[in-house]
């Protein structure tokens, strides 16, 4: 039995992406029985990751806030993971500790830092360059959870790290095409606002409103269409990111703020609810590590667009309608012909059945598989030098 040591302290109160992603994967490695999982987490959150592990296999001593956390990281959870007796450390989050005395696994889930540092905060590039930089170079095992993030990796860094693409995976029992109880979504729908019951059809957004979800683009084409289509709603699900300003102003211009309905932060219960009532589910990002919504969309057997030459592309392939990033008369057109029907129930149901099959392939046991493979190379390699 390989153990393996986790660093969940970067999972936020309210997890979205990288956060899910964690834990999904904890879960699916605390379930198996050729891994030893060792937990450090934060010391306010030990109530949260007590289920998954034995008392003495969650260390629960990371302070909270980014700064002193990160600093924590760096200068004490070597020595933690070492007094642990782990075999592995797992950073599933950019980061890894200086002088680990176990070889390392590191998660790099994009390069937009490199590629893009517009779409963020000058002191996060700083820090998530320099990370990467050494995890691609340091580090026994670099994760990557798409082969767009993987080759951005090499073009970006000098990798010296093996690399392993292990692409997420959805949970099917939350993400599926039935609901739960006959009810249960408009139940769920009109908790989070009453406008959005009563048959109207919803174009829906789900993820957090930041630079390169582009949730301008989705404003802008929406507004190109919305005379056409005059009971459509526009559903913006997702809480407010850095740079969510853009969003505010591009409603403002619209004139339309009253057939765009803001939800704020969405629960995980109430998002497939959101999906599976969609006339269509609209991913327009210009850059994704991997693009879970739009597999969680698929899931819910709900109609998706999202953009060409992205990691969503390379998930959802033809099951989806694809656009070019950035241009709001392609992404306008596709929304016109999602709420027109065009194509047909024939083209529908085949995108849908293209849906379904990608699913079958993208579960969190697959995904969490490849992680044990990732460990296990890592820990066939030795310790890493230092």
């Amino acid at each position: 039995m390989l153990r393996v040591a986790l660093d969940v302290s970067a999972v936020p109160d309210r997890p979205v992406g990288a956060g899910h992603y964690i834990l999904q994967l904890a879960r699916g490695l605390a379930a198996r029985s050729d891994v030893d999982l060792v937990l450090c987490s934060r010391v306010g959150d030990r109530g949260r990751w007590a289920p998954l592990v034995a008392d003495e296999n969650l260390l629960a001593a990371a302070p909270d806030g980014r700064p002193l956390r990160l600093a924590w990281e760096q200068l004490r959870l070597g020595p933690l993971v070492a007094a642990s007796g782990a075999a592995v450390h797992h950073g599933p989050h950019y980061t890894m500790p200086r002088r680990c005395p176990v070889p390392s696994v590191v998660t790099v889930h994009d390069l937009s830092f490199f590629d893009e540092p517009r779409w963020h905060e000058r002191s996060k590039v700083l820090l998530f360059r320099r990370a990467i930089t050494r995890a691609a170079r340091e580090a026994a095992v670099v994760v990557c959870p798409s082969q767009v993030t993987a080759d951005a990796l090499h073009r970006w860094c000098r990798v010296d790290a093996e690399v392993v693409v292990a692409p997420h995976g959805v949970d099917t029992g939350r993400f599926r095409p039935d609901e739960p109880a006959p009810g249960a979504d408009a139940a769920r729908l009109v908790a989070l606002n009453t406008r959005l019951i009563g048959g109207r059809p919803l174009l829906v957004f789900v993820g957090t409103l930041e630079p390169r979800k582009d949730v301008p683009t989705l404003v802008r084409a929406f507004s190109s269409v919305a005379a056409l289509h005059p009971e459509v709603l526009l559903v913006l699900a997702g809480g407010a990111g850095w740079g969510a300003d853009d969003v505010d102003a591009a409603v403002t211009a619209t004139g339309l703020g009253h057939r765009i309905v803001r939800t704020g932060y969405v629960s995980d219960d109430d998002i497939p609810a959101l999906l599976r009532s969609a006339t269509a589910v609209v991913y327009p990002s210009l850059y994704e590590g991997f693009g879970l919504p739009a597999l969680e969309a698929l899931a819910c057997g709900a109609p998706l667009v999202t953009t060409r030459g992205t990691a969503m592309e390379e998930v959802a392939g033809a099951s989806a309608v694809l656009v070019t990033p950035g241009d709001v008369d392609e992404l306008a057109g596709a929304l016109d012909a999602a709420l027109r029907g065009t194509g047909g129930d024939r083209v529908t149901s085949e995108r849908r059945a293209l849906g379904f099959g990608i699913v079958d392939r993208h579960t969190w046991e697959r995904s969490t598989d490849l992680h044990v493979e990732a460990y296990r190379l890592a820990y066939s390699g030795g310790l890493p030098s230092q």
